[in-house]
Formats: C-alpha cells, structure tokens, sequence
C-alpha cells in the first residue's frame, strides 16, 4: 500500500502517495487531465523496486488543493507547481515520470530546468496540444467566454458513488477496476451525494496554446534520456506523424508502442514497467 503525503508549497498544498525506500532513486510521477496520483496504483508497486516514487495530485485534482480564486490552470502554472515540488521534496537528482497532461508537464519543465534531472519517461505524451497561429485569437476569446461563464455552474451530483466510477468507465474506455481507482481519490461527499473533489476551471478552454513550431523548439532543450511509451493504436490527439517529428527533436529518446489504451500503464502496467526497466538498463 502507497504512504499518503501531503507536500506543502509556498503557494498551496499537495496530496501524494509514495512508494519504494527513500533510499532509492527518486522519482516524480505526475499524472493526466482530471485523473489522480491513484493513476499510478498499478504501476508504481512495479517500479518500486528500483526507485522511490512521489506522486502527486495536482493543484486542483484528488486530494490537493484547489488554486486561489482568480487563478488558471496553465502549463506554466504546473512547472512552477513541480519545481517548488522538487525543491519541498529536498531533492537534488531526480527522474519524472508523466502520463498525458503530466508527461506534457514533465516535457516542457525537463527542457525548461534541465539540471538534476537524471531521466524522463513519458506515457501517452511527449509535449502538450498545440495549435495554429491564426486559432490564437479563437482561443483566446473562448477561454475567457468560458471563464465569465463558470459562475453559474456547479459540478454534477451523484446519489450512488458506483454512478461516478460508471461515468469514468464510459467517458474513458476504462475497465472498472481502473475507474475505480481514480473514482475513489477523486470524489468527495457532498449535500446530496458525492462529486468530483476537482476544480471546476480544470474544464475550461485554456486562453493561450503553443503552436507546434514552438513546442518543437521547447522540446529541444531536453537534455536527459527520454522514453515515450504511445498506445496502439494511436489516441486520436496524438497521431504517429506528430510524434515522430516531436521525437526527433529530442537528442537521446526511444519510442516505442504497446496494445492498450490511453491508460495503458494503470490498465496493463507489467508491458509499461518492463519498457522502464529495460531503458534504464535494469534488466
């Protein structure tokens, strides 16, 4: 069983769990859009044999605090949320792994802040969505829309907290076990029932996106080993010739793709740690 944690950062405080001896190499596990550090419940036992693993809700999921009111959820809000991470954690040499929005997180803050960083491992991501130029103005305009809308909004009621697990399982090809698990870290009760313990602006459009010449360019600055693990087939936002050229922007990388689905690692976590392992030379 993973040991609960509660990091304090300058600005809020985060929920975690950890495994493995801290006398092993750490690693920040960093999890996707409205998912949890439960994401990593099947992975984790795997890989802690070889590393000590923190992972973290996010500001804003599971268990951690929500940001202030006023406040976005951008990806550069999230690099300063990881560095003051590390820094709390007291770390000097780490690793990062990240699954979708935490791999697109852990990207960018690995080109960003490239000191200490011993290895990158990504799953279902290499960078985050991007768009193009001439959407700016688009984007733009519907995340504030969206923003000056959220007032009157309120987060779904459910009077069963089976209902929330079946909503997870249709919304994202999850079988009930994994449903469950980011269900169970991710719900809190209310009047009336159980609703999700995120914050509702997680939801809203974000005003500014990169376009891909940008992110190509970030991603150049990546200086550790890198693995990306993919889904096959391919998720639909994440098309082979997009990542291939985001690949071959990073110096030292392996990409490879294995049978599953967007949660590949939570659903089949022995194929996800047996591609870690044999890239860091542990087997």
């Amino acid at each position: 069983m993973p040991t609960e944690l509660q990091i304090e950062l300058p600005h809020l405080t985060l929920a975690a769990q950890s495994w493995g001896d801290k006398a092993l190499p750490p690693l920040l596990a960093i999890h996707g859009w409205l998912d949890n550090a439960a994401s990593f419940n099947t992975l984790a036992p795997i890989l802690s044999k070889y590393f000590h693993i923190v992972a973290i809700d996010l500001p804003g999921h599971g268990r951690s605090a929500h940001r202030p009111a006023g406040g976005w959820y951008h990806y550069v809000e999230y690099l300063a949320d990881i560095q003051a991470t590390v820094a709390a954690l007291g770390w000097a040499r780490y690793s990062l792994l990240g699954h979708s929005l935490g791999g697109a997180t852990a990207s960018i803050f690995a080109a960003a802040q490239p000191a200490g960083i011993e290895r990158l491992l990504l799953i279902e991501s290499l960078g985050p969505l991007t768009a193009a130029p001439e959407a700016a103005l688009e984007q733009l305009r519907r995340g504030l829309d969206q923003r000056a809308g959220l007032g009157g909004k309120s987060l779904r009621v459910f009077a069963d907290s089976r209902l929330p697990i079946h909503a997870r399982m249709q919304a994202n090809d999850l079988s009930e076990a994994a449903a469950a698990a980011l269900v169970e870290r991710g719900i809190c009760a209310v009047p009336g029932g159980w609703s999700w313990s995120s914050d509702a602006r997680l939801t809203l459009a974000s005003p500014q996106r990169y376009t891909e010449a940008q992110i190509q360019t970030i991603l150049r600055g990546i200086a550790c080993p890198t693995l990306v693990v993919l889904a096959s087939p391919a998720t639909s936002y994440l098309p082979d010739a997009m990542m291939q050229a985001r690949a071959a922007c990073v110096a030292d990388i392996r990409l490879v793709r294995l049978p599953g689905n967007h949660h590949l690692h939570l659903e089949k976590p022995a194929p996800v740690a047996a591609e870690i392992t044999a890239f860091c030379g542990w087997s």
